[in-house]
């Protein structure tokens, strides 16, 4: 993998408001194929698939599949609509309405383990780097440190999700209590800078490129970096589909996960590529050349999900979430 540079003080994201809004879709064509899947890619149940992804860089390998025709030369139209979290499409994914969905995998752990969705984690998407997550104030903030954060507001996307647990972690290694923070999550990554400017928030958690817009647009500055401690080189998100979906569409799978799979390892050697991929992205999600030229880039993992480092996930919940002590990772796997 190759080396890239580091920028200053990451985050930052697509540009417009109304970035999250899931209703508004966009269609491209684009190809797909997989290294996780074994089989085929010829004979497809399915071709055309709406597919639900954060766009944020954690979604580079998918994006860069998207733009450069990937899905396409495996025979597959993709329908991509803007998720705010992943936690917002698990329904209408268990309900059909999604083929496929990318985002954090706490929200897809928590759905599993409650029973809201049978899921397959076929695909790993990011594993966070230094600068990728952060938690953001104003520069005439008087909150200066972490335990400055204690009784005042800490806007995150959704509720008890990566973001959450990524926070939650870097707070009690510093001895502050997570309980202490008031995190609310009415407002998405674009809406979060003029919170922030107003005082309805006094903190965002915000990821790549969102963090480096706002610091750009609104002199937003990095508190805390969260790839520390005990959440250094995290695994934030993932590709799914329920079981049911992949019993019922194999060849289609395996041709989405070639695809993404030649997506993921564009995007972990090749900086340029993942800078025009979300430059491409529509409006308003896409970002200016120069905040794509200074975001943080994630680490893009290719090749078989690994189980030892998504189980790491589930610990972390179960250490700040009380999440249920018993589960494995290994049931959310093909072949676990």
């Amino acid at each position: 993998m190759m080396a890239r540079p580091v920028p200053i003080r990451m985050s930052g994201r697509v540009q417009g408001a109304a970035l999250l809004a899931a209703a508004a879709t966009v269609v491209f064509a684009s190809g797909c194929a997989s290294s996780a899947t074994a089989g085929t890619t010829s004979g497809l149940e399915k071709t055309n698939l709406t597919v639900a992804v954060v766009p944020a860089v954690d979604s580079a390998g998918f994006f860069v599949a998207l733009y450069q025709g990937l899905f396409a030369k495996q025979g597959l139209h993709i329908k991509f609509v803007p998720a705010t979290s992943s936690e917002t499409v698990i329904s209408g994914q268990a309900h059909g309405q999604y083929d496929i969905t990318g985002g954090n995998y706490v929200s897809y752990i928590q759905a599993e383990q409650e029973g809201e969705a049978n899921l397959d984690i076929f695909a790993e998407g990011s594993v966070m780097t230094p600068g990728a997550q952060g938690v953001y104030v104003m520069p005439d903030s008087p909150i200066r440190t972490l335990a400055g954060l204690a009784n005042h507001t800490v806007a995150i996307n959704a509720p008890k999700n990566i973001l959450y647990l990524l926070t939650s972690s870097v707070l009690a290694e510093n001895g502050i209590a997570p309980s202490t923070v008031k995190f609310v999550t009415k407002y998405d990554f674009p809406q979060m800078p003029a919170a922030l400017k107003s005082g309805a928030i006094q903190a965002a958690v915000l990821p790549e490129p969102f963090a480096s817009d706002a610091e750009l647009k609104d002199g937003a500055v990095l508190l805390a970096d969260l790839d520390q401690g005990a959440t250094t080189s995290f695994p934030v998100e993932g590709y799914v589909v329920t079981k049911q979906w992949a019993e019922k569409y194999p060849h289609t799978l395996a041709a989405f996960d070639k695809a993404l799979e030649q997506g993921q390892e564009i995007a972990d050697t090749d900086r340029s590529a993942v800078e025009q991929a979300m430059e491409d992205l529509p409006a308003p999600l896409g970002v200016s050349k120069q905040i794509a030229s200074v975001m943080a880039l994630d680490d893009y993992p290719t090749g078989s999900v690994d189980k030892i480092r998504l189980q790491r996930v589930v610990e972390v919940m179960q250490q700040f979430l009380g999440f249920d002590s018993s589960f494995n990772i290994n049931s959310m796997l093909t072949g676990g």
